[in-house]
């Protein structure tokens, strides 16, 4: 695993990568969120429940994830729960709240139609030196937080703040 050499590339360069990889991966969720009959949104939720395995999320937990409201959130939960992809149960410690699971079943139709893609990037990813990973795992993470900032300015809809 020594890595393929690479060519200098400028910020601009990246930059117009990057777009380039939204893009198409955009494209391709909602493809995917088609063949599995959910909206882009419902898709994103359901990874975050999967995502966060046993330890079961709430309706506010994934809210703040989509950063959608919790009203927003019931809406979404009501869809994934009929197209039989989640169900919800009572949480155990607060009988207010309901904890969100994913169904089986669903979980093994989504990971069969994320599989290919996701053994395609593995193979990707495993011509990169270890050191070269660590700087991607850096550049997502950051870059990440960097959108999750972008989306709470937006979300707040400031005149006075440059977004």
């Amino acid at each position: 695993m020594h890595g393929t050499p690479r060519p200098p590339a400028t910020p601009a360069q990246a930059l117009s990568a990057m777009d380039h990889l939204i893009a198409a991966h955009l494209i391709g969720q909602q493809e995917l969120a088609r063949r599995l009959g959910l909206t882009v949104t419902d898709l994103t939720c359901f990874g975050f429940v999967l995502e966060a395995g046993d330890d079961l999320l709430t309706a506010g937990d994934l809210a703040a994830r989509a950063h959608v409201t919790t009203g927003a959130v019931t809406g979404i939960l009501n869809r994934l729960e009929r197209a039989g992809y989640v169900t919800r149960r009572p949480d155990p410690t607060d009988r207010r709240r309901v904890r969100v699971a994913a169904v089986p079943d669903a979980v093994t139709r989504v990971e069969a139609v994320f599989a290919g893609h996701y053994k395609r990037l593995t193979a990707l990813f495993s011509d990169y030196r270890p050191e070269e990973l660590a700087i991607i795992t850096d550049w997502f993470t950051r870059a990440t937080a960097l959108a999750h900032e972008y989306l709470e300015k937006l979300n707040r809809n400031d005149p006075n703040e440059e977004c």
